[in-house]
């Protein structure tokens, strides 16, 4: 199950305003959680650089602009905004995920998640829509209506929906909290609002009054919150695990995600290699 998918950009955030780019990175910085003497020590400057940058008093060059948004870990979406509010031209480039020049990038994540089978494996983009999926997550959406995977499908949408995968999963009310709270953090660090409809869409979604509950039949000593899933009569368990690339160059590249399930019981284990394997 692959899909190739480009929507619109996540987030038009920290756009050029005339204020500049002082207030942008001291918005970062106060995020952070960062004083300005210590983000000073990690980029080399001084506190009175920094505090001149923020108000206004210094414009920065292009070097710093990039070094602070580096110490202060800015998503490179948020870079190229911090370059233009700047007065600078984007330094990063946003290539479509279906362009020739990503042809190995996505070779090679084919490649990774279909490696990873029997295990359930996907892709997704800044907003959490589904570019690449494995035989493992076709089985646990087989029989998910047609008009939550058309045309571009979306992770949270999925697990959600009253029609998704939501009746199905047996601590519902745990998982969906887990999964609410991860797309809070993701609207804190993109301000994106595409991202935050996205989020207002699914919170609304409806959790009925004899939603699964979240404990077990079983006590089962997890080592991480599972998720635990009905398939064909079995409840299934899966950990989940994200990974994103290292030093991205490219704001497409930067903002996907891989997400691997491994299964959290032997039995788990058992079935899928049975199935699948």
């Amino acid at each position: 199950m692959t899909i190739v998918a480009s929507g619109p950009p996540v987030s038009a955030s920290a756009a050029v305003t005339d204020k500049g780019v002082g207030p942008h990175l001291r918005a970062w910085r106060e995020r952070r959680r960062i004083s300005q003497l210590e983000l000073a020590l990690r980029a080399d400057s001084s506190a009175r650089h920094i505090s001149f940058i923020e108000t206004g008093r210094s414009r920065p060059s292009e070097e710093m602009v990039l070094r602070l948004a580096e110490h202060l870990d800015v998503p490179v979406r948020e870079r190229n905004a911090l370059l233009l509010a700047a007065g600078y031209a984007p330094r990063f480039p946003e290539t479509p995920l279906n362009d020739p020049a990503l042809d190995g990038l996505r070779d090679g994540m084919e490649r990774l998640i279909q490696g990873y089978e029997p295990y359930p494996a996907l892709v997704v983009d800044a907003g959490y829509t589904v570019v690449a999926a494995n035989r493992g997550i076709a089985m646990l959406l087989e029989g998910v209506p047609e008009k939550l995977m058309t045309p571009a499908p979306n992770a949270m949408r999925l697990t959600l929906h009253p029609e998704g995968l939501a009746p199905r999963i047996r601590n519902l009310r745990e998982w969906r909290g887990h999964l609410l709270a991860q797309m809070e953090r993701d609207i804190a660090l993109q301000r994106s609002d595409r991202l935050r409809a996205l989020y207002e869409e699914v919170s609304a979604y409806p959790v009925p009054a004899d939603a699964p509950g979240d404990a077990p039949e079983e006590p089962v000593p997890y080592f991480a919150l599972p998720m635990r899933i009905e398939h064909e009569g079995r409840i299934l368990s899966f950990v989940s695990s994200i990974s994103t690339f290292n030093t991205p160059m490219d704001v497409t590249v930067a903002e996907l995600a891989i997400e691997t399930f491994l299964p959290a019981d032997a039995a788990t284990t058992k079935y899928l290699h049975t199935l699948l394997g």
